[in-house]
């Protein structure tokens, strides 16, 4: 098993205690939740360490349950990493190199939104907007679970956490007004810093 070191949760911004529509206690049970993922990817790559490789099987081993869950755990860091960094902002339409990438692909900033929305409603866990590396474009992909991200060489740029754990405490089922306040909270800086971070290209 490879070396492996143990990692922290990264913490939580003051502006998403004060988000519009999403209250400090929805945000501060949300990250507990994020925590835990932290966790048990520390605990399950601890216990890798001593698995026993000569036993691996597809329909039962440890070494499975314990890549499997795995996979779950980090798939639950980084889909938070995502979510938390770009929420705090004050929303509205796009603006910056986001704004152009959503123009050209989507053809409005109100149908990227409607798609989104769209996409969030059809999801049982997650939807992301994604630049293609093969295509050159954005999508909207939907994802049902936190390691069902489906899409290989695409990079996340909005995360949009649609489990009932996000919103519940807020919005019961309404999970339509929820995503409203989603797009309210966005922070389009920090979207447009991951456009630049990655080099992205804009034409």
């Amino acid at each position: 098993m490879p070396r492996y070191e143990e990692i922290r949760p990264r913490e939580l911004k003051p502006a998403l205690l004060e988000l519009d529509g999403i209250s400090r206690a929805s945000v501060e049970a949300h990250y507990k939740l994020y925590e835990g993922y932290v966790g048990k990817r520390n605990e399950i790559l601890g216990k890798l360490a001593a698995a026993d490789l000569g036993s691996a099987n597809q329909v039962y081993s440890e070494l499975r349950a314990l890549k499997v869950e795995l996979s779950f755990a980090i798939g639950g860091i980084k889909n938070h990493e995502v979510y938390f960094e770009h929420l705090g902002g004050d929303g509205g339409d796009p603006s910056g190199a986001i704004a152009g990438l959503i123009a050209r692909d989507f053809g409005s900033a109100e149908e990227w939104q409607d798609d989104l929305k769209a996409t969030g409603m059809a999801g049982r866990g997650w939807a992301w907007t994604a630049y293609d590396w093969d295509e050159g474009r954005l999508f909207n992909y939907v994802g049902d679970s936190q390691n069902t991200y489906p899409i290989w060489n695409a990079t996340p740029l909005v995360a949009l956490d649609v489990y009932e754990h996000a919103y519940f405490l807020d919005f019961q089922t309404d999970r339509g007004a929820y995503i409203d306040a989603f797009l309210a909270n966005l922070d389009w800086g920090v979207v447009n810093d991951w456009i630049s971070k990655y080099q992205i290209p804009l034409k």
